[in-house]
């Protein structure tokens, strides 16, 4: 809502019971949704009632907080573990809801001033402080895991060796890095909404910036759709449905944003050790599963299945058509060598932002007086890394021609000197 000066100028109502709003419902649309990914996952038979704790770490993994795993065995034995790994479906739903309440006490507006926009999101940022306080003490457990009746086993009941295993929080690291998530998410938020207000200074956002954000947007988006209709159409023809809707609910644009870039050209290195795989389709598994890392790309994939070429088809299409949206929002000043600049550019930062948040590196081990595993599926690895440099390069090139080519028939449909509505 908003109200009238006596000026007649519009002013938005944005207090702390709206930031309230949009801080709660952002966490609980990701509570929500990490929640029904970890019960399709079956996390609901984890013991000591460790679901609750275990949801809670979800979401802070999924803001960018560091959650630490441990384990004790006792004086005979070793635990060991790590993991980096952001859930995408839950930061890309937080994402989305956190950013269009930022930005709703802000609509019908042409202008804000760079006060009133920093005090609006101080507010925001004040209260998303005290739920990752929170969220961070409630991320931590701990409890037991059973050693079967093989030889592992029998050597915890000859020596009386319980193990544990728990995951807690670093609360400083996870405050400070859910904050400039949150920061980062609300200036994506003014630079990609068409119709946000910014300061008069920063108007020229409008014309050089918003129309490549707006337009990456939609290219992310548009690749998390069509991961979407891929795995309903896996579950309703292959089975597995709770496998494939907690890939779903926690990590679906963790599948379908390498999937882009690869696509592009791109090499992934990585390697799935022991008795998880990766959350990703079985030609992924095939082709990671080995006793060396291996190498990720539309090579290595089309050995195992040649459908994977189409990739490249999907990612051209939806490149010219991301070229064609961006020059249609942009005015007609603009010539088709600074949309190619444009895009390539646009296309680097969002290849360079899927490197940096798609990337895997889960491992556990257990041992017994040095004696690890012993086929009870006690210790593994996950590793997905990208090769950064060659695929901002491939970026930049794709960007480019892209660019070009989407910018010319879109002169026709431009406002002269606009950008659209």
């Amino acid at each position: 809502m908003s109200a009238r000066t006596p000026s007649g100028r519009a002013v938005a109502r944005h207090g702390w019971a709206q930031a309230l709003v949009a801080v709660l419902g952002g966490l609980i649309a990701m509570g929500v949704v990490a929640a029904l990914g970890l019960w399709a996952a079956g996390a609901t038979d984890l013991p000591d009632g460790s679901f609750p704790p275990v949801v809670a770490a979800t979401v802070v993994t999924a803001v960018g907080g560091t959650v630490e795993l441990s384990g004790d065995a006792g004086a005979l034995a070793g635990t060991e573990g790590g993991l980096t790994v952001v859930p995408l479906s839950v930061t890309l739903t937080g994402a989305l809801l956190v950013g269009r309440g930022f930005l709703r006490p802000l609509r019908h507006r042409a202008v804000a001033g760079a006060p009133e926009l920093a005090g609006w999101a101080a507010r925001i940022a004040a209260l998303w402080l005290l739920a990752l306080l929170a969220l961070a003490l409630a991320a931590r457990h701990t409890f037991e895991i059973p050693l079967g009746d093989g030889p592992l086993g029998d050597l915890g009941d000859l020596f009386g060796i319980t193990p544990e295993v728990g995951f807690s929080t670093d609360v400083p690291a996870t405050v400070l890095v859910g904050l400039v998530w949150l920061a980062g998410v609300l200036v994506l938020a003014l630079l990609v909404a068409r119709g946000a207000p910014l300061p008069g200074r920063l108007l020229r956002l409008q014309t050089s910036v918003r129309p490549a954000a707006h337009a990456m947007l939609q290219l992310l988006l548009a690749h998390v759709v069509i991961g979407l209709v891929v795995a309903l159409a896996v579950a309703a023809t292959r089975g597995h449905p709770a496998e494939t809707f907690a890939v779903i609910l926690l990590g679906l644009p963790n599948v379908a944003w390498p999937a882009l870039t690869i696509g592009l050209g791109a090499t992934w290195d990585g390697r799935v050790d022991g008795p998880f795989g990766l959350p990703m389709p079985q030609v992924l598994d095939e082709v990671l599963r080995t006793p060396d890392v291996s190498t990720l790309n539309l090579g290595t994939l089309a050995e195992h299945d040649g459908r994977v070429w189409w990739l490249v088809v999907v990612d051209a299409v939806l490149l010219l058509a991301t070229a064609f949206v961006m020059a249609a929002l942009s005015p007609a000043r603009i010539r088709a060598w600074q949309h190619a600049v444009h895009l390539a550019v646009a296309l680097a930062l969002t290849v360079l932002m899927i490197c940096l948040t798609a990337r895997i590196d889960a491992r556990i081990g257990l041992s017994v007086l040095g004696i690890g595993d012993l086929g009870e599926g006690f210790s593994g690895q996950v590793l997905l890394t990208p090769r950064l440099w060659s695929a901002l390069g491939l970026a930049l090139l794709w960007g480019l021609v892209a660019g070009f080519a989407g910018a010319l028939p879109a002169r026709g449909v431009r406002r002269r000197g606009g950008t659209g509505r």
